[in-house]
């Protein structure tokens, strides 16, 4: 299997509207909520910025990892996107943008992940996905697309019990 950089998922959220859908993803300390491999994030209290640093803790069977992450776009009702990494070396960037249906009934919320284990440190920080988050750059793609349409099915149940 190819090694892929990057990869995209979708979901429509009936009744929402782009900023509450927003709000709940740009309070990281809820993201263990809904991911099925991040757990907890260590961040100070809401509201985060461009800028604000948190710690990721993750597992997912027997594996147990951490990341440091940096919000790097904090657009309320556009767009949020985070860095992760270890040690100081880039491990990927996730992201989510917000975009309303053109007649208002709900929003499309569509989740991304680029892979940034490229340059400087890159075979480290491969080796250590591989040893401690226990899935080779060539399997990512799939735990990630697995992962991203559970956390976006999770958020969209979220806001439509708070519609």
């Amino acid at each position: 299997m190819a090694r892929q950089w990057s990869l995209e998922e979708s979901i429509r959220v009936e009744g929402a509207d782009p900023a509450a859908l927003y709000a709940l993803v740009a309070d990281l300390r809820k993201m263990g909520r809904w991911s099925p491999e991040c757990w907890r994030v260590l961040v100070a209290a809401p509201p985060v910025r461009t800028g604000t640093r948190f710690v990721g803790l993750n597992r997912r069977g027997p594996f147990v990892w951490f990341t440091t992450g940096r919000v790097t776009t904090a657009r309320p009702g556009e767009a949020f996107v985070f860095d992760v990494g270890v040690f100081g070396l880039p491990i990927a960037r996730w992201g989510y943008r917000f975009e309303a249906d053109a007649d208002g009934t709900g929003t499309l919320v569509t989740e991304s992940w680029q892979d940034l284990r490229t340059g400087r440190g890159s075979k480290l920080t491969t080796l250590l996905g591989t040893v401690f988050a226990g899935t080779s750059p060539e399997r990512r793609i799939a735990v990630n697309r697995h992962g991203m349409r559970t956390t976006l099915a999770r958020i969209a149940e979220t806001a439509a019990r708070r519609a």
